[in-house]
């Protein structure tokens, strides 16, 4: 067993030699464990719930810590409870039974979870009996509740324990996730505006974008998926929001960037909060095309931004503890003004260092003759042809940038620095995220719920199972990859690209057909050994070997999105937030879409599923907040 796998439920662990159940009912088992779980909440009996959970002392590994030998492991499962601010007001993982005593002992009447039913008509959502490996085997089942301050939907994953000569379904995972608040439901649906007085419309329209007599509530930085995903979010639940956009059109985060771009997650995973893609959508959306549609989603939904707009500082007043945000603004051809304005929520959605590439630095680069260009600076192919061009990195940027120059008859060589993990998106997408998103799966809504149901404690183990099973489908290209000497990485720990994404935003490719290219040739690799420095035409390494190169694209990543604030609050603000990205003890993502040690200052950040999801949480604890139903106390873990 490698020690990722500590945790699951598998059946020898559970008592059973075989993963034959014959003639399970999921929905009878389903309705009796919702049933009770119901029963006990309601009388916030803690010993009811524990005992319809499956008990287990065992705390897996820490995900910052190296995993300890298999024969050093516990070998009793883990059990779950993840919570999304239904009982928290924070985003909460809880592994072990002495564990989620505690977090009952402290949250569980306080919360006052209520009417649970169970949820068989969302598409997707009906009871399932699953087999996911021949020693798993579990029953999947949705649900809802109430709480005193809101709605919430749930998931639960019942797995079978001895009990006599029969069988005992009890919960390894449970989900309870934050839909709605009492009283301040979402303007969407039967409570959209029903205004059809056009004219009246665009005057309102535009007093309200101009914000001439009164700032908003909340100022969003940055105008891609993620600040465009919250103030979607906020007006739907009325709170009005600014976008500041730096670039002329929203979407040029994306139009700008270089032209082979192509999203490698499929459209079904994609779609943006109230307004999916149309059913004609590609299932991988080229740059350009997402970038369109980002503008007309802007416009779409009504929401307010401003372009060719820069924040250039944001001040905290210490009595108040609102936010000066200094906003420049006006087209390129006319005098740039100025505005500040005072606000109770600043939310940065610059992603990872406003936007701003790393690039790693090496001695001679000074003296180098041709461009060094980071990829976010990068364009085209073609503005390069007749050159040797050296490609400094292996991940998702390396190999787009790659292939587009070989398909323009570049000289082009990768050189990788470091083992990359290589899944197809053909077959490895499919066994990723098959059960959640695809043509004939469950709804957006369902998917994003199941996601989010597996904690990433939990993820470690399954995540590992998972890569190898897609090591098996792609074992002809990986063979193809290790014959050209390419060095293969299996992602963090052994657990794919996942996992990888999580913790460090990178170190992974999903093959889109750039590594067939390496394999034949058309791009050619270096990776025998590391740099040294630059000359004036060339790359050296340390084995003495050399590189003749015109031009250098470093696809190395970004920076740290802490820079971003540092850059705009100063150094005191910067060090007083928590991390942003990379996960916690508990294997939730540091800082993003959460409290982040300031008030009123939050992070909005990730790939459009991870924002279309996790923006309504943001949202609702600024509704929270702006309503004054948040009760002020947050269950957050002990740092």
């Amino acid at each position: 067993m490698h020690p990722s796998e500590a945790t699951l439920p598998t059946l020898n662990k559970l008592g059973f030699v075989s993963s034959a159940f014959d003639n399970v009912d999921a929905l009878s088992v389903a309705e009796n464990w919702i049933k009770a779980f119901g029963s006990a909440c309601e009388a916030d009996s803690i010993q009811q719930i524990l005992d319809l959970l499956l008990e287990s002392n065992f705390v897996s590994p820490s995900l910052l810590r190296a995993s300890p030998p298999a024969s050093e492991l516990n070998q009793e499962p883990s059990v779950y409870w993840r919570d999304l601010l239904a009982l928290t007001w924070d985003l909460r993982t809880f592994e072990s039974t002495p564990v989620i005593r505690q977090f009952l002992q402290d949250r569980l009447k306080l919360s006052e979870i209520r009417n649970v039913k169970i949820n068989t008509t969302d598409k997707g959502a009906f009871p399932a009996f699953q087999l996911p490996y021949p020693d798993l085997a579990w029953i999947q089942a949705l649900f809802k509740f109430e709480t005193r301050l809101g709605f919430g939907s749930g998931v639960v994953r019942l797995v079978p324990t001895k009990k006599g000569d029969g069988i005992e379904w009890k919960a390894h995972c449970i989900l309870t996730n934050l839909e709605d608040l009492k009283g301040f439901p979402e303007k969407i649906g039967h409570l959209r505006n029903h205004n059809t007085d056009s004219g009246s419309w665009e005057s309102l329209r535009l007093k309200e974008r101009e914000f001439a007599d009164q700032g908003p509530p909340v100022i969003i930085i940055g105008g891609g998926q993620s600040g465009l995903d919250v103030a979607a979010r906020l007006k739907s639940l009325g709170v009005n929001s600014l976008v500041i956009e730096k670039n002329e059109r929203i979407g040029d985060n994306w139009r700008n960037r270089y032209e082979a771009l192509c999203l490698h997650d499929p459209v079904w995973y994609d779609h943006l909060p109230y307004m999916p893609f149309p059913p004609n959508w590609p299932v991988y959306t080229p740059a350009r095309k997402l970038a369109n549609w980002l503008d007309s989603y802007a416009e779409a939904m009504e929401l307010n931004v401003w372009t060719s707009s820069t924040v250039t500082k944001v001040v905290q007043d210490p009595n108040t503890e609102r936010w000066n945000v200094t906003v420049k603004f006006g087209p390129k051809d006319s005098a740039i003004r100025e505005r500040v304005f005072n606000v109770k929520h600043v939310i940065f959605a610059q992603g990872f260092s406003g936007g701003r590439g790393f690039i790693p630095q090496y001695p001679g680069m000074d003296v180098f003759k041709g461009p060094l260009l980071h990829s976010l600076q990068h364009r085209k192919a073609t503005d390069h042809l007749g050159k040797k061009v050296v490609v400094i990195g292996s991940c998702t940027s390396g190999h787009d940038i790659s292939v587009d120059y070989a398909d323009h008859g570049v000289d082009v060589t990768m050189f990788q620095r470091s083992s990359t993990y290589i899944m197809s998106t053909e077959k490895g997408l499919r066994l990723t995220l098959g059960d959640f998103y695809s043509e004939d799966g469950p709804s957006t809504e369902v998917g994003d719920r199941l996601v989010a149901s597996f904690p990433n404690l939990l993820n470690v183990g399954m995540s590992y199972r998972l890569t190898q099973k897609i090591a098996e489908a792609d074992a002809e290209l990986l063979d193809g990859l290790k014959k050209r000497g390419f060095r293969l990485g299996w992602g963090y720990k052994d657990a794919g690209f996942l996992l990888s994404a999580w913790a460090k935003a990178g170190g992974y490719y999903l093959d889109t057909g750039g590594s067939q290219y390496i394999i034949d040739g058309r791009v050619k690799l270096k990776n025998d050994s590391q740099i040294t420095h630059f000359t004036e035409t060339s790359i050296r390494f340390e084995d003495g070997s050399e590189l003749q190169a015109d031009v250098v694209i470093f696809c190395t990543g970004l920076g740290n999105a802490i820079d971003g604030i540092r850059e705009l609050c100063g150094d005191n603000v910067a060090e007083k937030c928590s991390a942003v990205w990379g996960m916690d003890e508990e294997g939730e993502i540091n800082g993003t879409w959460r409290d982040m040690g300031l008030k009123g200052m939050w992070y909005m950040m990730g790939n459009l599923a991870l924002c279309r999801f996790y923006s309504k949480h943001l949202a609702l604890q600024i509704k929270a907040i702006e309503e004054n139903v948040f009760d002020g106390v947050r269950y957050s873990r002990s740092k």
